[in-house]
C-alpha cells in the first residue's frame, strides 16, 4: 500500500510559479508510473500530467503544455511538478496518483494522495 503526500500548493497570483511535490514518506515509488490530476470547483478531475517509472517519459495536457514539467527524484523518492505562468483556469485541488503499469488514467490509479490546494488569484 502506498500512501501517497502531496504539498506545495498555495495563493499565487496570476503568472506566478509553483511547485508541488508527491511522495510516499514510508515505502519507495519508484517503480510506479505517478500521474497529476486536479480538480476545479464545480468541475471534473482533469488529468494534467504523467511520467513513467524511469522518469523519462512524460505527457501533459494540452491545456498545461509548455507551462508545467514532471519530474522524478528516486533518491529522494518524490515526484515534481513545476507550474509556470499560472493562470486563474489552474486553480483546483491537485492530486497525485500511482499505478503500477499501465495507463496514466484516473480510473486506472490505484493509488492517490489527498490533495493540495492551488489558488491562481489576483
Amino acid at each position: 500500500q502506498l500512501r501517497l503526500v502531496e504539498s506545495g500548493g498555495g495563493l499565487v497570483q496570476p503568472g506566478g510559479s509553483l511547485r508541488l511535490s508527491c511522495t510516499d514518506p514510508g515505502r519507495t515509488f519508484n517503480y510506479y508510473v505517478i500521474g497529476w490530476f486536479r480538480q476545479a470547483p464545480g468541475k471534473e478531475r482533469e488529468g494534467v500530467s504523467c511520467v513513467d517509472s524511469s522518469g523519462d517519459d512524460a505527457d501533459y495536457a494540452d491545456s498545461v503544455k509548455g507551462r508545467f514539467t514532471v519530474s522524478r527524484d528516486k533518491a529522494k523518492n518524490t515526484v515534481y511538478l513545476q507550474m509556470n505562468s499560472l493562470n486563474l483556469e489552474d486553480t483546483g485541488v491537485y492530486y497525485c496518483a500511482a499505478v503500477s503499469s499501465g495507463p496514466c488514467h484516473a480510473a486506472e490509479m490505484n493509488y492517490w494522495g489527498k490533495g493540495t490546494l492551488v489558488t491562481v488569484s489576483s
